[in-house]
């Protein structure tokens, strides 16, 4: 039984029409396992979705092509067969900080590039889950980061908070960084990155009150992590409580 098939999760007519940015409090936190999540939980609920990672650092040459694996993931979870470029225009090879990356390869990390590519997925998908890279103010070029990006695309973000050693500072940092530039925090998303983690429930308890949003979902400790499976443990009704604005 799907329970997010059975019933509207957003809470009006269809579940096709939403778009959000997810961000993390850190790199290395799960945003790539989330979003692909998203992206699934929201094609199992009727919608045409696509995934979009606008830059991503760090490829492998697979099958005559550069490859990276989280434009590999989120490009598997999307129903709207986007094509790559516009799923993530600004693929580098060296997995370094976006901009280094981007000037050692000679390239400019074009922000207009970026909102047309997005703009043609949501036109293709209507509904689009865009993934930042590393944390949320990342730098992308010498004048602008992910959080420039975000406020531009004008998204309703999705915060996914690591719970380890450090994340209450994190959380309250990325959430105060969201609302500062006009965006709605629309949910967060606990992902339990290190079961060892002691107090682990005094941690979400603070967590709820630092990031003072609806909570999209609590991942255990998954080992491998498949988005298909966390994407049953996301609680799409969330979103329409948060009442996420459409695309």
């Amino acid at each position: 039984m799907n329970p997010i098939a059975e019933q509207d999760p957003l809470g009006g007519p269809s579940a096709s029409g939403f778009s959000c940015f997810v961000t993390g409090t850190d790199t290395g936190v799960g945003k790539t396992l989330i979003a692909a999540a998203l992206v699934r939980a929201l094609a199992a609920a009727g919608a045409r979705v696509s995934g979009m990672k606008p830059v991503a650092a760090g490829a492998q040459w697979i099958d005559g092509a550069w490859r990276n694996e989280d434009v590999e993931a989120l490009a598997a979870a999307g129903n709207a067969g986007a094509p790559r470029e516009d799923i993530c225009p600004y693929l580098l090879r060296d997995p370094m900080a976006p901009h280094i990356a981007a000037e050692r390869a000679g390239v400019c990390l074009d922000q207009r590039a970026i909102l047309a590519a997005f703009g043609r997925l949501r036109a293709r998908s209507g509904s689009v889950v865009v993934e930042g890279v590393g944390g949320f103010c990342v730098p992308l070029g010498a004048d602008y980061g992910t959080a420039d990006l975000a406020r531009t695309m004008g998204l309703p973000v999705v915060l996914v908070v690591g719970l380890r050693l450090g994340c209450l500072n994190h959380a309250a940092l990325t959430a105060e960084a969201v609302r500062a530039r006009g965006l709605q925090l629309a949910a967060w998303v606990v992902n339990t990155i290190d079961p060892q983690m002691p107090e682990q429930e005094r941690n979400v308890l603070a967590l709820e009150r630092i990031v003072a949003a609806p909570c999209l979902g609590r991942i255990p400790w998954l080992a491998p992590a498949d988005p298909a499976d966390v994407a049953r443990r996301l609680d799409l009704a969330v979103l329409g409580r948060s009442r996420l604005a459409p695309s």
